[in-house]
């Protein structure tokens, strides 16, 4: 369960990384005038954020549980 618990706190830290960075080229290139990509964007990142962050407790959880 552990092992399952690393790979998806990987990828919901891949997917928030990717988001940032698809975020930070979009600013950068200066296309989206109205900034609802932007926002679009962030509140992705948040979402992938908290989602890590929930698979990281219960990651710790039941690792300390072991002991």
């Amino acid at each position: 369960m552990t092992i399952l618990l690393f790979i998806l706190i990987l990828l919901a830290a891949g997917a928030t990384l990717y988001t940032l960075v698809r975020g930070v080229i979009g600013m950068a290139q200066g296309k989206d005038l109205t900034g609802q990509r932007s926002q679009e964007l962030m509140r992705k990142r948040v979402m992938y954020q908290a989602i890590a962050i929930v698979f990281i407790i219960l990651f710790l959880l039941l690792a300390s549980g072991k002991n």
